[in-house]
């Protein structure tokens, strides 16, 4: 008898071993919580990038990350030279050849312009401004910027060279 008392004492520790020692769950656990995980998540966020620059439709086969972006700084450049060299902006003032143009990409697709860096003493900042607001509207479709799949609002500069024949 002795055996297979030995025996089945030997078999209850194989069967029960596992169960002691293998099983996490019976365990308590440390669970973070909602603030934690919120707040190590928003802390992973990179807020000063965007996951995806605006694009527009023409750029829009470019898979690559920079050449996207250049291909969109490209188009809006030339296309706002373009705008500007109809106007009377080169008349006015011949010696101002390049400006900075503020541009702001909306979440809504919408664009605002501004010029930066124009010194007010040698020219007037309010008919330049105004000039650019009346002349840099009707833009193609911009896709707007994202960030996490969600539509977020850009600013960039873009120097703008002016009387390009």
């Amino acid at each position: 008898m002795l055996p297979k008392t030995n025996m089945r004492k030997k078999i209850l520790i194989l069967l029960l071993f596992p169960l002691l020692f293998g099983s996490c769950q019976y365990f308590p656990k440390q669970v973070p919580s909602e603030q934690d995980l919120l707040q190590k998540e928003l802390k992973a966020i990179n807020w000063n990038e965007v996951d995806e620059f605006p694009s527009v439709v023409s750029c829009d086969s470019i898979t690559d990350r920079e050449q996207k972006k250049q291909c969109f700084f490209e188009y809006l450049t030339a296309l706002i030279q373009q705008k500007l060299n109809i106007d009377t902006l080169g008349v006015l003032y011949p010696k101002l050849d390049t400006i900075n143009v503020k541009v702001t990409v909306l979440p809504n697709a919408t664009m605002e312009f501004e010029t930066q860096g124009i010194d007010s003493l040698s020219y007037n900042h309010a008919a330049i401004d105004s000039i650019i607001k009346t002349r840099l509207v009707d833009f193609p479709d911009i896709h707007p910027a994202l960030k996490r799949g969600i539509p977020v609002k850009t600013q960039f500069v873009l120097p703008v060279i002016l009387n390009v024949q």
